[in-house]
């Protein structure tokens, strides 16, 4: 049965919401092998579900929403992880933006340690909301590694580059706060009102066209990655008559203009 069969992430749809949260609480959510494998899976599985219509990640308990990767997979010369280690890092690049690649919107919904590969999975949401108690940090430069996943094009377009490099260089952490500030977060809120807060945007995109709220995330993603603004407008073009011939655009333009 689809949604059920995972080791180490439960995956639970309630009204158009999948909620995905990570369950390794005594390592603070470490994302291991089976973790990355278990999110390829589920994200497979709500690829093929148009009835999805956001996607809500967190962390079991609230001392973290993921500390990162197992850092116990790292140890030992390279020679050991070649060619294993490379492998491993395509597969979970894909395993990281599947977020961002999903057709219906993500957030993280975060509370506690955002850290390294937790980090970088959260950025790769469209959306993140936090506890005012959380820690954002990308400390690869501690363990003498540099951030991966994509996550240095992701975070420079997220904060910045200059913000960016001291996140990295530093291998120092930001609060809720400051990470709100620098566009890391949207939301920075008490912890007793985080629940809340990811609702009310849940609730929000049920409320609106829910075909016209996938194709802005299309529009909105492909614009990021496109060469030049041309490209963009005329690929945003092909979308939004796309999005105009369908009967979503139709009945709810009819229901405006009724009222």
């Amino acid at each position: 049965m689809p949604y059920e069969t995972y080791s180490s992430i439960t995956v639970n749809v309630d009204e158009g919401i999948a909620a995905i949260e990570f369950h390794r609480p005594e390592k603070l959510n470490a994302l291991n092998n089976a973790v990355m494998l278990d999110l390829q899976r589920a994200f497979g599985e709500i690829s093929m579900d148009e009835t999805i219509d956001a996607v809500v990640l967190s962390g079991e308990g609230n001392d973290a929403f993921s500390a990162g990767a197992d850092i116990t997979q790292y140890a030992g010369p390279a020679a050991e992880h070649d060619p294993y280690q490379k492998h491993r890092q395509d597969l979970f690049y894909e395993v990281y933006r599947a977020p961002l690649d999903c057709h219906a919107p993500t957030i993280a919904k975060i509370d506690g340690y955002c850290v390294g590969g937790g980090l970088i999975l959260a950025m790769y949401c469209d959306m993140r909301v936090a506890s005012e108690s959380s820690q954002f940090g990308v400390p690869t430069a501690n363990i003498g590694q540099i951030p991966t996943g994509g996550s240095t094009r992701r975070a420079v377009d997220l904060v910045g580059e200059a913000k960016a490099k001291e996140l990295v260089f530093t291998a120092g952490y930001v609060d809720s706060a400051e990470a709100e500030r620098i566009g890391l977060v949207n939301h920075a809120v008490p912890a007793d009102e985080l629940d809340e807060a990811v609702q009310g945007i849940t609730t929000a995109i049920g409320d609106t066209g829910r075909e016209a709220v996938k194709a802005s995330k299309r529009a909105i993603d492909d614009a990021t990655d496109a060469p030049d603004l041309e490209s963009a407008r005329a690929h945003e073009a092909e979308l939004w008559w796309e999005q105009f011939a369908t009967d979503e655009r139709r009945d709810l333009v009819d229901e405006f203009n009724e009222d």
